[in-house]
């Protein structure tokens, strides 16, 4: 039994209405399979396999001409079809209306909308707090196999992205990085892995792997939303404040816990928010602005594991820049603790994304985030010239999957670290930044330097406590200002074409 959700497929030259007939189709698809499913719940029995689609939007294309050839996105590779799958255009509604007017604008020609031939797994047609299997017997979880779809991973790989994927004979190529059931794969492990549903999170990104400077960014959030709107500012006012600085309008952590701004009124779904017994594996907190410019911070914990498992995800939500702020070791004897080190460049001994991004794939600097970056730091901490260069380097940063590489048999890995000039070594910084590489998001890392084991300056907890207490305020603060300078920038700007392949996507 199939769901049919719109008769044929349309063509549109009006970015809105394309829109709302994909959300149409979606709707009704998702509406179908929601009921199919609480039929089989109460105990009804399909005498066929239910199945809904994706809408897809396709263009054509018999030119390699277009409009401006300093695009970096909106706009196909060249004559032919191309084609993607669409998932939840109530999230994506901003970005599926804005590359939709991009290709119509790029290549003059209208755009095709109807229903796909891609399934949507039942999985991901629930709604947010449905929990069903649970109220079915094993027989009706086996009996669901065979009268639903599930979630395929021969339909999720990341083929698109890796530049591997080559379409079959008389396929359309890829309009998209992601498909639709890709997309909605990630969306479900965000929830998961950080405890907060993909709604709230925000357009720029900072990880960290450490819970002070989680437990700081939630002291600021709420210090904020304390504050009505347009009365103090999220940071003491650096030269030049940026004009947008003060847009916040919530702060969100895990279990969809939403703190409202002073002033602001409350929405009915803040309501089912409820702090989890335990905190989740990565979570996410997320302070909020109504054009989704905000903040979303991420503690991934230690090691590239975690880093390239909440990458893979966000990454589908086609974030405008994410950041590392954490903590590394200082590698030069003339560093001292507390230092920031500016990444230009990274030893990759991560491992973990050797299959899809080989290393001899150059993971470049990218100057709009590079300057920003410094300008805040200069910007927090008041300093500027030789002076800012005191406490400042720019240099290359290794990142190993050892923890303990102190202890392999000299000279081992600080032979490789010298020949590399690199300045300092963490875990989870040169795989933040490949993965920004990998998927077209722009990425940065400024670190502070918190031992130098290579100069007999290890981790003491007293020096330890005094060294946070001391700094993550700082960093922090450093890491949200670059956030502000870049928020500032326009897109095309940030989004390069440095990040963009010979035959890219059309979609950023």
């Amino acid at each position: 039994m199939n769901i049919d959700p719109s008769p044929v497929p349309r063509l549109f030259e009006d970015a809105d209405a394309a829109l709302a007939h994909a959300t149409g189709i979606y709707v009704r698809s998702v509406a179908g399979l929601r009921q199919a499913l609480q039929d089989f719940i109460g105990g009804h029995t399909p005498t066929q396999r239910v199945r809904a689609c994706y809408p897809y939007v396709r263009v054509r294309t018999d030119t390699v001409a277009r409009a401006d050839s300093r695009l970096s996105f909106g706009f196909v590779a060249g004559p032919g079809v191309f084609e993607t799958t669409l998932s939840r255009p109530d999230l994506f509604a901003d970005y599926y209306r804005e590359q939709f007017h991009l290709l119509l604008r790029n290549h003059g020609g209208p755009i095709e909308v109807g229903p796909s031939t891609q399934p949507i797994p039942v999985h991901f047609a629930l709604a947010q707090h449905d929990h069903v299997e649970g109220t079915l017997s094993v027989e009706r979880r086996l009996l669901m196999r065979d009268l639903f779809d599930l979630p395929d991973l021969a339909a999720m790989d990341d083929g698109i992205a890796n530049g591997t994927h080559e379409p079959r004979p008389g396929e359309p190529a890829p309009l998209a990085l992601f498909t639709a059931p890709r997309v909605d794969y990630s969306l479900h492990r965000l929830r998961h892995y950080t405890g907060t549903a993909p709604e709230h999170f925000q357009n720029f990104v900072l990880f960290t792997n450490y819970q002070f400077y989680i437990d700081e960014f939630v002291r600021l959030g709420h210090e904020l939303m304390a504050k009505p709107p347009g009365v103090g500012r999220l940071l003491d006012d650096p030269p030049e404040p940026s004009p947008d600085a003060d847009g916040y309008v919530a702060f969100v952590e895990p279990g969809n816990v939403v703190t409202r701004r002073l002033g602001v009124a409350a929405e009915p779904d803040d309501a089912l928010g409820a702090s989890p017994p335990r905190l989740p594996q990565m979570p996410a907190y997320h302070l909020v602005r109504p054009d989704r410019a905000g903040i979303t911070m991420v503690n991934i914990g230690v090691g590239p594991a975690n880093a390239k498992n909440i990458t893979d995800h966000i990454a589908v939500l086609r974030p405008h820049a994410w950041l590392m702020l954490g903590h590394c070791a200082g590698l030069r004897n003339t560093q001292q603790l507390g230092d920031y080190v500016l990444a230009h460049g990274y030893v990759r001994e991560d491992h973990v994304l050797d299959e899809e991004l080989p290393l001899w794939v150059p993971i470049p600097p990218l100057a709009e985030v590079q300057v920003a970056l410094e300008q805040a730091v200069a910007d927090v901490t008041q300093l500027e010239g030789y002076e800012l260069k005191r406490i400042l380097r720019t240099g290359t940063v290794a990142s190993t999957d050892n923890r303990n590489w102190e202890l392999l048999p000299h000279p081992g890995p600080e032979r490789r670290f010298s020949q590399s000039r690199a300045v300092a070594l963490d875990m989870e910084s040169a795989t933040i930044a490949a993965n920004g590489f990998r998927f077209r998001v722009p990425y940065g890392t400024l670190l502070c330097v918190s031992d130098k084991p290579l100069h007999g300056e290890i981790k003491l907890p007293g020096m330890a406590n005094a060294f946070y207490r001391e700094r993550v305020d700082q960093h922090l603060r450093i890491g949200m200002r670059a956030v502000e300078l870049l928020r500032r920038k326009r897109m095309e700007q940030l989004h390069s074409r440095k990040l963009r392949s010979f035959a890219e996507v059309a979609f950023q």
